[in-house]
């Protein structure tokens, strides 16, 4: 093969290709080093390769590119596929390293290496023939051993690799347990691979977090004495293990007591998760008094000898509504527990146009019910997902589907806008209507929308000062609006997973999110970095909602728990087990000591927070309880949901049965009978409920979505 090339240094035609190749090479890079004046350089490299200087100009710019570019690529090819070598042996090492880290992990469910799937199945079921042939008085709390070992025994047996048999095992037994256990066994079946069991989420709640069973002593020691008596040692080993049991002096509890608190995926709340003590009082309001009161003028004296006869001016007469001092409560906490922000005077005027507006409420008892007014959405093509009543009950605010939030005003007043700068500067500050000068009569509408989510929008929430409005969406963001200039504040970002629910507190400044990611978030509106995260929720946290003194937050989760957080502390400080299905709801009481919870399992539960116990649960309703509220009064308890049906509940009545009756904490009420409480149910035509509210004067409002 010959290469046509010309003379290089008095070379011939014939050179051999390479040798050719690698001249032409170096004639580049001194035209290179040429081209930027490096002289000295190229001298050097000239002597060195005795290569004369003429000879460059048989070499042009396209040469020395092309020489270039065949260089570089020659170097990222190398690099590529050393890259690639790297990343080749690093895969192989970590799915080594994998491979290893999951097969002592499965090991560990095992727990033996002449695993025997047949006398773990035996073992069960002697277990299960002893309950059933003990005495009816301990029946139903040795029942609920069964659930816990069920679910152990096929982990083992489907990280031995017997899916098939783990199945099977599952199948034959889970008739034995109650409907509510179902779901998990359900989810447990879908499991195909003994990997699998690593990430599942009830598998690693199981792990971390030991099945927690109420018992009395007596029901214990008699399941205690089988285990010992028939040498079960497999199921010795998962008790040790995977079981707590909270045991009680007194008579065991009956069927209904034990359901009660039955349901979540980690079994009933210890003793010792309710111990800490809770706040729950309400903090003292402000003053008013002072507010409206003028100041007093210096005091003249009364025997002035220039005017003996001047008449005596009279004091102020206070205002009875005002003068009413509020009663310290024990229960609440220091008002500086929290740093709470400062009540400016338009706040302060704000309460005092709430409370004499509450001086006009209308008593709600059994033979006095509520007047309601039902809002329907209609042609919602975009698909309503919550709706949202102001405390003044002026607005409505809406998220959709297709990411918008819209505000509806509920009185002829119109949306207005504040002006522009240079009208604001024109107004007198001092001016007493100041707030309504600086809002611009031709930017007023009936309805106005705010776009800036990328995902359907879950829950909006009104500021206590009807001035701001958050939103929480899909796209993982909650954004504060501000319903002066109508115009997205601030977005805060720090869950990863869509955020379900967001509210702010009583008190303003603070708000508490919860998300998909198992956690809930406490921040304030003047930081975009979250203060507080409550972590221990099993499963993603549903609902949310703030205590009326500010100083707690109340979240409902998918692993059927509900749980008090301190904002102080970030500690939970109640966990109450007892729903079947995920909690949709919460409701603080007016009080504050009594908490409200719906849920997916249709059935309204009501909480002591005082000590975490389970007061009674409310049954009527025939699908998701999805909205709960509590009347000004706090007399009536309101309920809607998916069953299109309103409930209303007879609290004051409620409240007295259980104080004049108290239950010890490990036995739950007798008396469950929903008549007992329920004062009227009102049917939506076919509307499902999205929101409740009570008015200051008790009007109940509902907002639903029409579903032709």
């Amino acid at each position: 093969m010959s290469l046509d090339v010309a003379n290089v240094n008095g070379g011939n035609g014939n050179e051999n290709p390479s040798h050719s190749q690698d001249k032409r090479e170096l004639l580049c890079l001194l035209k290179l080093l040429k081209k930027y004046q490096l002289k000295g350089t190229e001298e050097l490299l000239c002597q060195e390769a005795n290569v004369n200087s003429a000879d460059l100009s048989n070499i042009d710019d396209d040469d020395v590119k092309t020489v270039l570019n065949a260089a570089l690529s020659l170097t990222e090819d190398k690099l590529n596929r050393q890259a690639a070598a790297a990343a080749t042996a690093l895969s192989n090492e970590s799915k080594a390293a994998t491979e290893t880290n999951a097969a002592e992990a499965l090991a560990k469910f095992i727990g033996d290496d002449a695993f025997d799937a047949q006398q773990y199945e035996q073992a069960y079921e002697e277990l299960r023939t002893f309950v059933e042939e003990s005495l009816d008085i301990y029946k139903h709390e040795l029942s609920m051993v069964l659930y816990p070992i069920l679910v152990q025994i096929y982990f083992k047996i489907l990280a031995s690799g017997q899916v098939e048999k783990a199945r099977g095992f599952i199948e034959k037994y889970k008739s034995d347990l109650d409907g509510y256990y179902i779901e998990g066994l359900f989810n447990l079946l879908l499991i195909s691979k003994p990997e699998e069991l690593l990430d599942n989420d009830l598998v690693n709640a199981m792990e971390t977090d030991k099945f927690v069973i109420r018992m009395s002593r007596d029901a214990h020691s008699l399941f205690k004495r089988h285990i010992q008596d028939r040498r079960q040692e497999v199921v010795a080993d998962i008790v040790s293990k995977y079981l707590h049991f909270d045991t009680y002096e007194g008579m065991a509890r009956n069927k209904l007591q034990c359901v009660a608190t039955a349901g979540s995926h980690t079994g009933d709340a210890k003793r010792q998760d309710n111990k800490i003590r809770v706040y729950y009082g309400l903090l003292k309001e402000v003053d008013f008094q002072t507010l409206t009161t003028p100041a007093p003028a210096p005091e003249e004296e009364d025997d002035d000898p220039d005017a003996p006869d001047r008449p005596k001016k009279k004091k102020p007469k206070k205002d009875p509504l005002l003068s009413k001092k509020s009663k310290s409560d024990p229960n609440a906490p220091a008002i500086d527990r929290i740093p709470l922000p400062e009540l400016k005077d338009a706040d302060k005027l704000l309460k005092l146009k709430a409370l004499r507006e509450a001086s006009k409420r209308l008593p709600l008892n059994k033979e006095q019910l509520p007047s309601a007014v039902f809002y329907t959405i209609l042609n919602s093509m975009q698909g309503v997902t919550c709706a949202e009543i102001s405390d003044d009950s002026t607005m409505l605010a809406c998220g959709f589907a297709d990411s918008i939030v819209r505000i509806w005003s509920l009185t002829p007043a119109k949306l207005r806008a504040l002006k522009d700068a240079e009208a604001l500067r024109e107004l007198d500050k001092e001016s007493s209507d100041i707030n309504a000068r600086m809002l611009d009569e031709r930017s007023g509408e009936m309805t106005r929308s705010f776009l800036g989510h990328t995902g359907p929008v879950y829950r909006c929430a009104f500021a206590p000062e009807m001035n701001l409005l958050l939103s929480c969406s899909e796209d993982s963001t909650i954004r504060l609006w501000s319903l002066l200039t109508w115009s997205c504040v601030v977005t805060y970002r720090g869950h990863v997973y869509p955020v379900w629910d967001v509210r702010f507190a009583p008190h303003g400044y603070y708000f508490v999110s919860c998300s998909y990611d198992k956690t809930a978030r406490l921040w304030a509106t003047d930081s975009n970095q979250a203060l507080r995260v409550f972590v221990g929720h099993l499963s993603d946290v549903d609902c949310v909602q703030f205590h009326p003194n500010s100083n707690y937050v109340a979240t409902g989760s998918s692993d059927r728990t509900v749980r008090l957080w301190d904002v102080l502390t970030g500690q939970s400080v109640r966990l109450m087990t007892g729903h079947k299905g995920t909690v949709s709801s919460l409701a603080f009481s007016i009080c504050g000591r009594y908490l409200a919870s719906g849920s997916v399992d249709h059935n309204i539960i009501i909480w002591d927070l005082s000590n975490g116990s389970l007061v009674t649960t409310l049954l009527r309703h025939t699908s998701t309880v999805t909205t709960i509220t509590f009347s000004r009064d706090g007399t009536l308890l309101a309920a809607g949901g998916l069953d299109n049906n309103l409930t209303l509940w007879d609290f004051h009545k409620l409240t007295d049965d259980y104080l004049s009756n108290q239950i010890t904490v490990s036995h739950h009420q007798d008396e469950n009978d929903e008549d007992v409480y329920l004062l009227r149910t009102f049917p939506s035509k076919n509307s499902p409920f999205l929101t409740l509210h009570f008015t200051r004067r008790n009007l109940l409002m509902c907002v639903g979505l029409f579903k032709s």
